[in-house]
């Protein structure tokens, strides 16, 4: 009989066990649906967030070109507005040299020794001096094609071969360009 209970105890649970069996079945594929729902939402967040990350490096890539753009162009303008100036300044210094060719024969004649206009031609020359105006009118240098403009070629008592025995009219330069070659006597050192 023992048997038989075991059988009975065995039918006896069967019935039992089926309804929580039928009941864990639906738990199971709830939570299985719910994972899969979180899974899905969590690749979701994930692909939004690559696309905001993605979106965030487009537009700080945009910003930083824009910046670059921006520096470059404030250098573009203050680089033109100085090469203008500069041109402004070269053009004026350039209507003023037939000037400084009066204001020199006059000193070469004597006429600038003493008065207000020595004066006047002392305070021309010191302005044109701030703005960069060199004069070029140096005897006994080696002639130079860049600076120097050879009119006459002839001997020159204590001046070496190729050098300047005299300047004939002064040339004039601002900074590296030369706005006007002196006009000058090369000694051929004989």
């Amino acid at each position: 009989m023992s048997e038989a209970q075991d059988q009975n105890e065995n039918s006896g649970q069967e019935p039992e066990n089926q309804p929580e069996a039928a009941d864990a079945q639906p738990n199971a594929d709830a939570l299985g649906q719910a994972e899969a729902i979180l899974n899905e939402a969590a690749a979701g967040v994930e692909e939004a967030q690559a696309e905001v990350t993605e979106k965030e490096s487009e537009l700080r890539n945009d910003l930083l070109r824009l910046q670059a753009e921006y520096v470059n162009y404030r250098k573009r303008v203050e680089r033109d507005r100085v090469a203008v100036r500069e041109s402004a300044v070269q053009s004026v210094l350039t209507t003023l040299l037939p000037v400084l060719d009066d204001i020199d024969a006059a000193r070469a004649h004597g006429d600038l020794a003493d008065g207000p206009f020595a004066a006047i031609a002392k305070k021309l020359d010191t302005v044109l001096a701030t703005h960069g105006l060199e004069r070029i009118d140096e005897a006994g240098v080696e002639f130079d094609p860049n600076v120097h403009e050879a009119l006459l070629r002839q001997p020159v008592p204590e001046i070496p071969a190729d050098h300047v025995g005299q300047v004939l009219r002064a040339g004039y330069r601002k900074g590296n360009y030369t706005m006007r070659a002196a006009q000058v006597l090369v000694a051929t050192g004989e």
